[in-house]
């Protein structure tokens, strides 16, 4: 989309209202510190505020975190963030607890050039997810000029995310969200050949949309996690006690039938009697025996998707392929993983997202060997189903 970015705009002596996605993982130690305890968002967005900065602006930064249901609350407060930040920049952070008003405003003039202030909680204002128009001006006069940087966000018609771009221009993407939009609009519109995609998690009904969208792209799509049960089944195949979607057989069937040989489903399966990572597991060949349900892709299967991933030119990869948060089930996903490295190196591009898959990506320590992990799992997934992202739409047009 010819938008404008970070690099478009002069922000020298500027207050840059600034859209990041700091909603992160917070815990509360033994002694009631609240800290973060993975900062991988926070460390994605550094590259824009250093830039803001080093060209003399005031970086305003506006974050959600959590679901504080639309008024203040402790347990969500954005300064331990603040705290944080501050500390993985090496240089002062200030933190306002209110999003906008005249604490708000008095900071920001008295705030010298090239430094950085993080507001409160957005969603601390029901004005927020209404993207109430009120709250959305009263955004816009923190501003001379906004950056949206929160891909992760950026499917949400939200305040800070849309409405506020009526109130305050030149709008523009932040490095974070130019790298996303540019790595999975190539995937999209000039992909190198073979493209495959790799779909899993639990809900054939959460991917129907994106299999639809690719299936002129791709030269193949590998199904994994318990998605894949509600395709055999649809298609005839005993799954056993295994998780399917009995409201999407017919649709499931129509998909793979439309797919016309593209769509590769599991060939093997590891299986037990129980949802628990102690319950007795093997591995069985085509059907799942009445009784066993399917927890992971079997060996087979690990073998025939690990050839195709690194013959292909082009990969994207969202959602597991088996129970990944249960040890005895997480083979399948780590050998995605492994070998999207491995065709990275044979000079794929390679592009992961949604929460457990870029878990195994970041746990096997794999995070630098693949092309793009992208921040945003619902927006990702809207992105390539097709969907117009607001938060994107919204922005200024070159």
């Amino acid at each position: 989309m010819a938008k404008r970015t970070l690099d478009d705009l002069d922000l020298h002596g500027k207050r840059v209202l600034v859209r990041v996605d700091f909603n992160v993982p917070l815990e509360r130690n033994e002694a009631g510190r609240i800290t973060v305890t993975d900062d991988t968002r926070i460390r994605a967005a550094l590259p824009t505020l250093k830039a803001i900065t080093r060209a003399g602006g005031k970086a305003i930064l506006l974050s959600h975190l959590g679901r504080p249901k639309g008024a203040p609350d402790p347990n969500y407060s954005l300064s331990p963030v603040a705290e944080h930040l501050e500390a993985v920049l090496g240089e002062r952070v200030r933190f306002v607890s209110n999003t906008t008003g005249d604490a708000v405003q008095k900071t920001i003039r008295s705030m010298p050039d090239g430094s950085i202030l993080l507001l409160e909680n957005t969603r601390f204002n029901d004005g927020e997810t209404k993207n109430d128009p009120d709250f959305s001006a009263r955004l816009g006069q923190l501003g001379d000029v906004y950056v949206n940087d929160a891909f992760g966000s950026a499917h949400r018609a939200h305040a800070s995310t849309e409405g506020v771009t009526h109130y305050i221009t030149p709008a523009a993407m932040g490095y974070l969200l130019q790298r996303e939009v540019e790595y999975l609009g190539r995937a999209l519109e000039a992909p190198d050949h073979p493209f495959i995609a790799v779909l899993g998690g639990a809900k054939v009904s959460d991917k129907i949309g994106v299999i639809t969208n690719l299936l002129d792209k791709v030269d193949r799509v590998l199904i994994g996690g318990a998605m894949s049960y509600t395709f055999l089944k649809a298609l005839g195949h005993a799954v056993g006690a295994s998780r399917v979607e009995e409201d999407r057989l017919d649709e499931a069937r129509a998909i793979y039938e439309q797919a016309d040989g593209k769509i590769q489903l599991p060939q093997d399966h590891v299986v037990a009697e129980a949802f628990s990572n102690d319950a007795p597991h093997h591995t069985v060949e085509g059907a799942i025996p009445h009784g066993l349900m399917g927890l992971d892709i079997g060996p087979a299967t690990v073998a025939t998707y690990h050839d195709a991933l690194i013959s292909a030119q082009t990969v994207v990869w969202n959602g597991p392929m088996g129970v990944f948060e249960m040890p005895n089930y997480a083979r399948g996903t780590m050998a995605v993983a492994e070998a999207l490295v491995e065709a990275t190196r044979r000079g794929a591009t390679t592009i992961v997202g949604g929460g457990d898959s870029v878990a195994a990506i970041t746990q096997g320590g794999f995070a630098d060997d693949v092309s793009h992990v992208s921040t945003g799992g619902g927006a990702m997934l809207e992105f390539l189903e097709g969907k117009t992202l607001p938060g994107l739409a919204a922005l200024t047009d070159r």
